[in-house]
């Protein structure tokens, strides 16, 4: 039997999409790899899942997987992506999303633009976490990044240029993070205007990393770089971050765009 998928993306970050709200679906960590290769598979830098809601006020409950097939706590082009799905198909302008990192609102601009509240940032060591009591200000590692939690944990290094991402991955295995860390290396143009690019945890680096620039734009103000509302520019795009003076909520506004939509054999993946 065929199942379908949608295949989307956000400024290049892109995903696929299955809906589990009419039956759960055999999608092991295994299958989810091979389905996230993208030789011998249908290729994503995450795969994503649609459920039944289980908190009040919720429309629809979503999981994130990383190419390696291990889950995510959140993924912010992901969450717009499904939330400019989800509204699609008559879940008004204003879907709520259910993710392990809470209840992310979500609203559709009149411009096709989709702003995601990405909620509060997490900045004790715990809640990112690092390996122990530390101040997530300033690291200590070569660079000082600054860390915290958007969902999933995120540390920023504050650069001239991007050589440090020949070391991604092994900062993302540092011991100082036991659940490993997505790795953002900024560049800040202008208090309001930063480069970025972020070796993602479990796919490297991407195109695009919506969590990731939430990350740096809160890193960056709190190391009093940046306004509270700031543009990042990715490779595949520019998001507009604003981390709110009023309720400490982050919010993330960029595009999204379905590349195409189709059915795959999943008994025909290694389970």
């Amino acid at each position: 039997m065929r199942t379908q998928f949608y295949k989307m993306h956000g400024l290049g970050n892109d995903f696929v999409i299955f809906d589990e709200r009419p039956a759960l679906l055999p999608l092991t960590p295994t299958r989810i790899a091979a389905l996230a290769h993208r030789k011998r598979g249908i290729g994503c830098d995450q795969l994503v899942t649609l459920g039944k809601p289980e908190a009040e006020g919720a429309d629809v409950l979503v999981r994130f997987f990383n190419p390696d097939g291990s889950e995510a706590g959140a993924c912010g082009n992901a969450s717009r992506c499904v939330a400019a799905l989800v509204a699609g198909q008559g879940g008004g302008a204003h879907p709520v999303l259910q993710t392990r990192a809470g209840l992310l609102p979500a609203h559709m601009q009149a411009d096709g633009l989709v702003t995601v509240d990405m909620g509060p940032p997490r900045t004790d060591w715990q809640d990112v976490p690092l390996a122990s009591a530390m101040d997530t200000l300033c690291l200590p590692l070569p660079g000082q990044p600054a860390a915290l939690s958007m969902g999933n944990p995120h540390a920023t290094f504050f650069v001239q240029d991007f050589s440090l991402l020949a070391q991604g991955y092994a900062l993302e295995h540092d011991p100082l993070f036991p659940q490993r860390a997505n790795i953002g290396l900024a560049i800040m143009e202008n208090r309001s205007r930063m480069r970025l690019k972020v070796h993602e945890r479990g796919a490297g680096l991407t195109e695009a990393c919506g969590s990731g620039a939430c990350a740096a734009v809160v890193n960056a103000v709190r190391r009093g770089l940046a306004e509270r509302v700031c543009e990042v520019v990715l490779d595949g795009g520019v998001l507009r971050i604003e981390w709110s003076a009023q309720n400490d909520h982050v919010l993330m506004t960029g595009p999204v765009a379905t590349t195409f939509e189709g059915t795959v054999d999943l008994a025909a993946f290694a389970s």
